[in-house]
């Protein structure tokens, strides 16, 4: 890329050459030969010192493999501690071979059979290890605590890990589409999405990452395969067995049914043991429930209801505390709950059979009573704190349920909510893009007329022509880049869309005019306006457009934050592409000059910018360009190896980035205006220097020009279409307004659970229990509720 900037400034001067006398071709000559000397030493020391070349080297991968072990066990232990897996000890749940034929590889592949028990963490590690092949899969029934041991194996792994042993890492498997990607393509873009700073190619080298997977380095731990619908379930069985090797470790979770069908066409899981959870044993659940309550009444309610359970084997009660799931439910309910004695929930209403006649009852009683329950517990615990009512959180979290499973997914990203939203039509975002251009174009045409001293020099209906050219433009490009991103094998933010959708926008921003020219003053003056908009319309589009990517809803946010981390490597870096994108935007004008010269009259030719203005406006705009991208680039990779990803964090860095992007949109949109301005430089007295002569023009035409780079630079980002999806949502009173203060407390109490930047609910039963089942609490200020709708 050096030496192309070097070949495209060469030819620049070569054309000055040509039209110039002997002084000019010396300078030149001398020009050119600085300019050769300046690049081959940049060039020289981008080889050498860009940390993207290569390889990562061992040392780098093994301090890549600690950052992982230690941002992983922070992940987990921390969701443990919210799921209160070990308060008081977990669930003694006994893990054994599938007896099921057909499900499980051959004997003499996965050695002694599998047998231990879940709540000791050591053992567990111990008896995945003693595998020959390291593969597992965990099957049983919904609720039978499959994520709760993937959880437990993961931790388990982590607290015996030895240095040579890989890193668990637990992944779900709602994002993984084999039509699209290999595993070990998803595994990589997981990994940099959920651990980004293992991306820091100048800490763990450029292939960390890649390494990390390839070299057996990591060990998925791949939850809910049953999440998916059936045949992709099918077809990440296959993409598992084909795409990795079998030396490749791997622990899989699903449920019996699921997996049963999906073994049948794609085969079962190559060198892996199956195992299942044998039922829970009512007395060791009441003892952990027991040991839950704090001594007192409440302790002896759980007395009576032993004793019951004691005297009815067989009964509903004795039936419903052998699945984890709902052991977990009747702690929430009753063991866990906080006010008076009296006033709380009797944990013997469960022995009531009439009303529970069957487990099942049961089950939807308590799927019924975790939510009021959780969050009346957090109202006594905190009183003044009066945010989110039962009923309306119930509420919130029925309509969350529902839109997931119309959307047939489990992860709440938050990024991909506009779909939730007429956002998700391509003809939407165009028209809200246009609007809301043309609308900032007209109050920044207002701010102008109040703001700057005497009457505004542009007509109003100049102003309105031009907003609905720019709202053409916008509305034209989001079409274009829309289609672009649907398109096979085309990336969204590559050089080719890009500049294919910088094309669309001028041609519908500059061609009507110029056609309606053409009409009244002939061709010649419509081609002479064509042509000047290339220059200032064509390339403003672009300059945005290639620091903020196509204008469509990204398929994951932007990470990074300000920060001093590597600076002295990064500064040399930012201050080449500063100088290099001075020269390379000096040259393109110079060879526009040359070209576009004859085709206009002597009023508008760009021929008459002096060779030294032209070489100033390069150096202004390519240093005001270059410094926009170099604060980008730094900003986007930018990130602490001690910090998690959450959900809330990354709302925070794409925020960050996204506003960062929006303000310099508005500022590069302007960089082609500027030629007029020096062209006309000499009307100016002498002392006015450049620089502010540049600055008041900015200034000036800031508020008018500005919001078309803000709305085409916010369109590339995820934090405006959330945002204005999260209003649309809040407005029908499906979600709260504040939705991330209500998801964060929801995961809080333990209703969700974080899987890097997604959201998901805790227990799937739940899920499916408000979307398909529970009908809505009745609203304060609305009519009676109807039944939340049940697909088919």
């Amino acid at each position: 890329m050096v030496w192309a900037l070097c070949v495209v400034v060469a030819g620049a001067l070569v054309v000055m050459w040509g039209k110039g006398d002997e002084s000019t071709a010396a300078t030149a000559s001398s020009v050119l030969a600085a300019v050769i000397g300046l690049f081959g030493v940049l060039a020289v020391w981008a080889w050498r010192r860009d940390p993207r070349q290569g390889h990562s080297s061992t040392g780098q991968l093994a301090d890549a493999t600690e950052v992982l072990a230690r941002l992983v066990g922070r992940q987990w232990q921390e969701e443990a501690t919210l799921r209160q897996l070990f308060a008081p000890a977990p669930l003694p749940v006994r893990w054994t071979d599938c007896p099921d034929v057909g499900v499980g590889e051959h004997r003499q592949l996965i050695g002694a059979p599998f047998s231990c028990g879940a709540d000791r963490v050591e053992e567990l590690a111990a008896a995945f290890r003693a595998l020959p092949r390291g593969r597992l899969v965990a099957l049983g029934p919904a609720g039978s605590g499959k994520t709760t041991f993937a959880v437990l194996l993961t931790l388990g792994l982590l607290r015996t890990r030895q240095e040579s042993d890989p890193v668990p890492v637990l992944l779900s498997l709602g994002s993984f589409d084999p039509a699209r990607e290999s595993a070990h393509g998803w595994l990589s873009r997981r990994l940099a999405a959920d651990y980004p700073a293992l991306a820091d190619a100048e800490v763990y080298g450029p292939t960390a990452i890649d390494d990390l997977v390839s070299g057996h380095r990591v060990l998925p731990v791949l939850d809910g395969l049953d999440e998916l619908p059936g045949p992709a379930r099918t077809a990440v069985l296959s993409a598992l067995n084909d795409t990795l090797d079998t030396r490749t470790p791997l622990v899989l979770t699903c449920r019996t049914s699921a997996y049963t069908t999906a073994v049948t066409h794609a085969g079962v899981l190559t060198g892996a043991a199956v195992v299942e959870p044998t039922p829970v044993r009512p007395a060791d659940a009441l003892t952990l429930l027991r040991l839950a309550t704090s001594p007192g009444p409440r302790h002896e309610r759980w007395e009576r209801l032993a004793r019951h359970v004691h005297e009815n084997p067989d009964g509903p009660a004795a039936q419903a505390l052998t699945s984890p799931l709902l052991v977990g439910l009747a702690r929430v309910v009753y063991a866990d709950a906080v006010g008076h004695p009296c006033e709380l929930a009797d944990p013997c209403e469960l022995a009531d059979s009439e009303r529970f006649p069957t487990a099942s009852a049961i089950e939807l009683h308590l799927l019924d009573a975790l939510v009021p329950a959780l969050y009346t517990r957090a109202r006594r615990l905190r009183p003044a704190d009066r945010r989110w009512e039962p009923e309306r959180a119930h509420r919130h979290l029925t309509h969350l349920a529902v839109g997931l499973v119309r959307q047939g997914t489990h992860d709440l990203a938050w990024w991909q909510l506009y779909r939730w939203t007429p956002l998700a039509r391509t003809w939407c975002r165009a028209a809200l893009s246009a609007a809301t251009a043309f609308a900032l174009v007209c109050a920044g045409h207002l701010f102008s007329c109040l703001t700057i001293p005497g009457p505004s020099d542009i007509p109003v209906e100049v102003v309105l022509s031009y907003g609905g050219a720019v709202a053409l433009a916008l509305a034209c490009m989001s079409f274009v880049a829309a289609w672009t991103a649907a398109g096979p094998g085309t990336r969204r933010d590559s050089l080719r869309a890009v500049l294919l959708i910088a094309a669309c926008g001028y041609v519908a921003h500059s061609a009507p005019k110029g056609v309606w020219r053409m009409a009244d003053h002939g061709i010649r003056a419509g081609v002479e306006y064509i042509v000047v908009a290339s220059t200032l319309y064509g390339l403003s589009y672009l300059a945005v457009l290639y620091t903020a990517g196509s204008p469509v809803p990204p398929d994951m946010p932007s990470r990074g934050r300000l920060g001093m981390r590597h600076w002295r490597h990064r500064l040399p870096r930012a201050v080449a592409t500063v100088v290099g994108m001075a020269v390379l935007t000096g040259a393109a004008l110079n060879i526009h000059i040359a070209t576009v010269a004859p085709w206009l009259p002597e009023g508008l030719a760009p021929g008459s910018i002096a060779p030294l203005n032209a070489w100033a406006y390069g150096l202004v705009a390519g240093l005001l360009f270059g410094s926009v991208q170099a604060l980008l680039r730094w900003t986007r990779h930018t990130a602490s190896p001690d910090d998690l990803t959450t959900p809330a964090s990354s709302v925070r860095d794409d925020r960050r980035v996204c506003l960062l992007t929006g303000a310099a949109g508005a500022v590069l949109i302007t960089l082609p205006d500027i030629p007029l301005v020096l062209s006309a430089a000499e009307v100016f007295p002498e002392d006015v220097s450049l620089f502010v002569l540049v600055v008041g023009y900015l200034w000036s035409k800031l508020p008018l020009v500005g919001p078309v780079g803000l709305v085409l630079a916010l369109a590339a980002c995820a934090w405006p279409h959330y945002t204005v999806a999260r209003l649309l949502v809040a407005a029908r009173g499906r979600l709260p307004w504040r939705l991330q203060s209500f998801l964060a407390e929801a995961h809080r109490l333990g209703i969700l659970r974080q899987v890097g930047p997604v959201y998901q609910f805790r227990h799937a039963r739940l899920r499916e229990r408000l979307a398909h089942h529970a009908p809505l609490p009745r609203p304060r200020t609305t009519s009676p509720p109807t039944r939340a709708h049940t697909p088919g």
